[in-house]
């Protein structure tokens, strides 16, 4: 079968391209079709672990203790895979970049650390993954009935024009029928729209076929006489007028975009995440923000804390300048201080990390340093990358974390570096009479005697109901439950028949 492709481009990052691919995804799903996302190059800290090639290499486990060996995609595809109900796979991403300096990226191609690529200039790069890229594209099309794909950024960046790979070249490859999105909320939606159209050439400008006005507040008659002239202007109809949604359910894909505290009913738990410069995998703490009485708030500074229950290291793609930041905003002596009080601390990957005594990279990876102490571990960086899914079983655990005793929970693991108990007891740990305490086997995770600092290997914990209920005697709304919403959302928002034209 030949696939229709549907695009939805943005005219500038953070417009709602991942959402709207997800909605999108899960609309034509539910119509009874074979739908699989797309997106050629991403480029993220948020990463999944997912099957190598094909959607015959599921990588679901399902025993306690069992590994599934995979590669990395963006998370905003993993989730859009599920929403199409598809297995997801590394040919829906073929092209990850994760940021580990300002002017420096890893380069994941087809799910796997590439070096060479790693090490490339930016502009060389592109006609060497331009294959790649393309077989992916091409082989997703002939296995499905529709392929939706997401853009990046925006598709008249023209001093990227030359080197494009994920937008326009893209559509012109897929023959996708486009859609153009812009945040009405950040104001000069109407110039953002024409002007993206206008230095387009008139090949690609035949693609676009509808515009759509996202996160609108508002009257939507004030928007008169706008959209007639756009319209006027470009040929190109506002087929959309989607009003602001906050809590769609799904995780922010770029950053921490989202910073208000927020929560349902009575505060009873305030859970604080340390959103250092690198921070990966914050997606995992979308269902936390949707527990009944958690408030989830992203921190960078001391104050911060103070009213938090719980202070939560995430993911770093860099963690000893993550935390070199961290010590530089006081953030450290201020974790401390709450440690020292019996509040809870976890640290998931390299928050793990940073929770022992020392980072030691003899291959240049990472970068030395002194840990925070607060486990008497050490994590030595390997070139290897461990990329795999796990279903393991806590042991015994004590003190704040105790409910976590033997349950069973599946996750994924992507980290540089290996990490063990230290041979010898930091001074002030041994005064405390504390030992690092294996929770997880194959060191996945430890925590202090005193039972309320964990740190963990394993990313995807607060995903897994079981966990939920155990922590918070709470349930979330199931992801199949949001892609629904998601679908409806777009259902009744666009001009009636206007999606299903698309594919006809």
């Amino acid at each position: 079968m030949t696939a229709k492709a549907i695009m939805v481009q943005g005219t500038t990052s953070g417009a709602g391209k991942s959402w709207l691919t997800t909605a999108l995804c899960r609309y034509y799903a539910r119509q009874g079709l074979k739908v699989a996302p797309f997106k050629a190059q991403n480029m993220s800290n948020n990463a999944r672990v997912v099957a190598p090639s094909g959607g015959s290499a599921a990588h679901e486990v399902a025993s306690v203790g069992a590994r599934s060996y995979g590669g990395e995609i963006g998370s905003a595809q993993y989730f859009q895979a599920l929403a199409a109900n598809a297995v997801p796979e590394v040919r829906m991403n073929p092209l990850l970049l994760k940021p580990e300096h300002d002017t420096h990226s890893q380069v994941i191609l087809l799910g796997q650390v590439n070096d060479e690529l790693t090490k490339a200039p930016w502009r060389d790069r592109s006609e060497r993954v331009w294959p790649t890229i393309q077989q992916a594209l091409n082989e997703l099309m002939d296995e499905n009935d529709v392929v939706v794909i997401e853009g990046a950024g925006s598709p008249s960046e023209i001093n990227l024009k030359a080197s494009d790979i994920v937008n326009m070249r893209v559509a012109l490859a897929a023959k996708a029928a486009c859609l153009l999105v812009t945040d009405i909320d950040r104001g000069g939606a109407f110039a953002h729209l024409y002007g993206t159209f206008a230095l387009l050439p008139p090949e690609e400008q035949a693609l676009i076929k509808g515009f759509v006005l996202n996160k609108f507040r508002g009257d939507a008659a004030l928007l008169a006489p706008g959209p007639e002239i756009l319209t006027e202007l470009t040929g190109v109809p506002i087929v959309a007028t989607l009003p602001m949604w906050w809590q769609h359910g799904l995780p922010e894909e770029d950053g921490v975009f989202d910073d208000r505290s927020i929560a349902t009913g009575a505060v009873k738990t305030t859970i604080a995440v340390i959103a250092y410069p690198r921070i990966s995998n914050l997606d995992e703490f979308q269902a936390l923000k949707n527990v009944p009485g958690v408030r989830l708030k992203w921190v960078r500074s001391p104050s911060e804390i103070i009213d938090a229950n719980w202070v939560i290291l995430p993911g770093s793609k860099h963690t000893s300048g993550d935390l070199a930041w961290l010590r530089a905003q006081g953030l450290d002596a201020a974790i401390s201080r709450h440690a020292a009080q019996g509040k809870a601390v976890l640290g998931i990957c390299g928050g793990l990390q940073m929770l022992g005594e020392a980072l030691i990279d003899m291959h240049n990876i990472d970068g030395n340093g002194p840990g925070l102490g607060l486990l008497p571990l050490v994590t030595n960086f390997e070139i290897a990358k461990t990329v795999q899914h796990r279903q393991t079983r806590f042991g015994k655990l004590t003190g704040l974390w105790s409910k976590l005793s033997d349950a069973t929970v599946a996750g994924y693991e992507i980290h540089h570096g290996n990490t063990s108990a230290h041979t010898t007891q930091h001074p002030a740990m041994a005064k405390a009479g504390d030992v690092a305490l294996a929770v997880l086997p194959d060191a996945l995770g430890w925590q202090n005697q005193a039972g309320n600092v964990l740190g963990l290997y394993l990313h995807g914990m607060f995903e897994d109901p079981a966990v939920l209920q155990a922590l918070f005697g709470a349930t979330t709304p199931t992801l199949d439950s949001v892609f629904d919403g998601l679908a409806d959302y777009i259902a009744q928002h666009f001009e009636k028949n206007f999606l299903d034209s698309l594919i006809q």
